[in-house]
């Protein structure tokens, strides 16, 4: 019996082959696919096909290469990243495109939340001289907005945006945080039972 020797039988292309070569299968009495691999993908493909759907051609890749669908290359494995979730470990795109679609991701992400361009944003990071306009000691990296009227601010470190966030983008709560920070903290002067009167 070819189980017994840690192998299987195909029952498509009817192939004695690896268990290695054939899919899990939870419900399936040996834990495994009845179709090896390679018949998998081509039963899987005609089914597509035949549905009218559109599938993309199989590329014969040498041992420890993979090909690449972004740059339609065929790289060694160690130029890509690791992905424990996909089948065979690694990303859907090698190092090199990945990057590229990174730096196109956080383009996009300026344009469409900001109405800036990287130039746009760079240029206003040099006018600040690198640095956040509030702490004037870390890197200026976060672009700030108003989110009223989406109206950028400026360029600020991660602590500082975070913090104007927290207070609500207000004016007043920062002047109190300052006063608070300077040793003279304002406080509410009680004019009637429930009726408080912030310092003007």
């Amino acid at each position: 019996m070819p189980e017994e020797l840690g192998a299987k039988r195909c029952s498509r292309c009817k192939e004695v082959k690896s268990r290695a070569a054939f899919a899990s299968n939870k419900a399936a009495r040996d834990g495994l696919q009845a179709y090896c691999r390679e018949c998998w993908a081509e039963y899987h493909q005609a089914r597509q096909l035949s549905k009218g759907r559109n599938v993309r051609p199989r590329v014969k890749v040498p041992e420890g290469h993979k090909f690449c669908r972004a740059c339609g290359a065929i790289k060694p494995h160690d130029e890509w990243h690791r992905n424990a979730t996909a089948s065979d470990d690694l990303s859907t795109s090698c190092r090199a495109c990945r990057a590229c679609r990174a730096a196109k991701g956080r383009a996009g992400h300026l344009k469409r939340h900001y109405g800036m361009t990287e130039a746009e944003r760079d240029e206003m990071i040099a006018s600040q001289m690198g640095l956040c306009v509030i702490c004037l000691k870390a890197p200026a990296v976060h672009v700030d907005h108003c989110h009223e009227t989406g109206r950028v601010r400026g360029v600020l470190c991660f602590n500082c945006n975070s913090a104007i966030g927290k207070l609500g983008d207000d004016p007043d709560a920062v002047r109190r945080a300052a006063a608070y920070l300077e040793g003279s903290p304002w406080k509410p002067t009680l004019v009637a039972p429930g009726v408080y009167r912030l310092p003007s």
